[in-house]
């Protein structure tokens, strides 16, 4: 690939660096701040048990490594694409697209369950029930957030800083309203700690699917032609995303899971997806669990608006390269990679056709923990002179993602298998196809 064909698309422009510090962190929050903490904390505590909390501890220790590996990564190669790129330049072609194409897989799944998750929120509220009303809400919400991800950056940016704006205050008043019982409920729901159903497994179990929730930081990276100065910035926005998402994870989870216990919490999420708002219900504060409901709507349109975003992006990296069709490379004259987001918001309409969202987060965990393990190995690759990092901080995110990669369900992991072995199989025919 040239330079010219890593630097513009089609149309010949340059995206525009327009974010800063602020905006890249909200953007990554707007992406950890959603269905991890509104739906997945409740699945996690169904596995885990009340050692749920330090799954969420572990799972963000594991992405604080990525999240060292990727801001490297960033800022010595800050282009759009995040590990795809990485990987063709440090690692191998095949090495590039496998990233890419985990991403694409992991993240389209995730776009779809935020919309049908939205969608049974904003519907469960009102008291409105009715899979097929709730796809169509859920496809509602696609087009309309597509819509606005093609208008531009600047424009999704100050949209974000709204919805993530909002979604914080809801979960403050959570954590407000909810204390009390939490702190009356602790002895009885926090004891045994370990109290899964299979000790430490359930802990690898539960660390699995919490860290998909904190993969939010790596739109930072995927949008590194967009950010001001990304050398500083990108490494600073991670950092921060990091470190205030483990504390909101933190203090949510502890008053969920002290005040109903992990089995109540997880069967408010198999029964209704909702599990923050049926805690809500019983903190005896008026209105308290109508603010969760509202604050999980607009967090859910948060993650898809990001991942929309990022998806798009690394739909342009592939087609700059020939990995995908040559005509989504294309920049409009006001920066926007608008075929990209067109064609990203048309294939999450049709996987939120689906309406099922049981095993979507799952898969996302495997895919997720491969494409980091890329990261990693991406990072081990990095000439000398442009490390930040000891080289021991990317082995030990490889290492620990691979570990859990494969403590999902078996079927899970397999189906993973089988796609990432087809996509490379595609790959290896097109390079060899004139």
């Amino acid at each position: 690939m040239t330079n010219g064909a890593s630097e513009t698309g089609g149309g010949g422009h340059r995206l525009a660096r327009t974010i800063g510090v602020p905006g890249a962190v909200l953007l990554g929050l707007g992406s950890i701040v959603g269905t991890g903490i509104f739906v997945s904390l409740g699945v996690a505590a169904g596995v885990a048990g009340p050692s749920v909390l330090a799954a969420v501890a572990l799972a963000a220790g594991v992405a604080t490594l990525n999240g060292l590996s990727s801001a490297e990564l960033a800022a010595s190669h800050a282009v759009s694409g995040g590990t795809y790129e990485y990987g063709y330049r440090y690692v191998s072609p095949a090495a590039g697209f496998l990233a890419g194409w985990m991403f694409l897989c992991a993240k389209s799944a995730s776009a779809a369950t935020a919309a049908l998750g939205f969608a049974g929120y904003a519907l469960t509220s009102f008291g409105i029930r009715g899979d097929a009303l709730r796809v169509a809400l859920g496809v509602a919400a696609v087009a309309s957030v597509t819509a606005l991800v093609a208008g531009g950056i600047e424009r999704s940016s100050r949209a974000n800083a709204i919805v993530v704006s909002l979604t914080l205050l809801t979960l403050g008043a959570f954590v407000a309203a909810g204390l009390p019982a939490a702190l009356a409920g602790a002895p009885d729901h926090l004891c045994p700690f370990f109290g899964g159903e299979d000790g430490a497994g359930a802990l690898l179990h539960g660390t699995a699917l919490m860290f998909v929730a904190f993969t939010g930081y790596g739109r930072v990276a995927t949008l590194g032609e967009e950010v001001r100065d990304p050398e500083r910035s990108i490494p600073r926005a991670i950092g921060i995303t990091l470190l205030a998402s483990l504390a909101l994870y933190l203090m949510v989870g502890f008053v969920a899971v002290a005040a109903v216990g992990p089995v109540a919490l997880a069967r408010a999420t198999e029964a209704a997806a909702a599990p923050l708002e049926v805690a809500a219900r019983g903190f005896g504060v008026p209105g308290v669990a109508w603010w969760v409901a509202a604050g999980a709507v607009t967090a859910m349109l948060g993650v898809l608006l990001n991942l929309i975003l990022g998806l798009s992006r690394v739909w342009l990296a592939m087609a700059r390269r020939g990995d995908a069709p040559r005509g989504l490379a294309y920049v409009a004259e006001d920066g926007s990679p608008r075929r990209a987001v067109l064609w990203t918001g048309l294939l999450v309409c049709g996987l939120a056709l689906s309406g099922s969202v049981r095993l979507t987060w799952s898969f996302s965990a495997f895919t997720v923990l491969v494409y980091y393990a890329l990261t990693n190995l991406a990072a081990l690759r990095l000439p000398p002179d442009a490390r930040r990092y000891p080289r021991a901080i990317p082995a030990a995110g490889l290492l620990a993602c691979l570990g859990l990669a494969f403590w999902v369900e078996a079927r899970i992991w397999g189906t993973g298998v089988i796609l990432a072995a087809a996509g490379l199989a595609w790959h290896a025919w097109r390079r060899r196809t004139p």
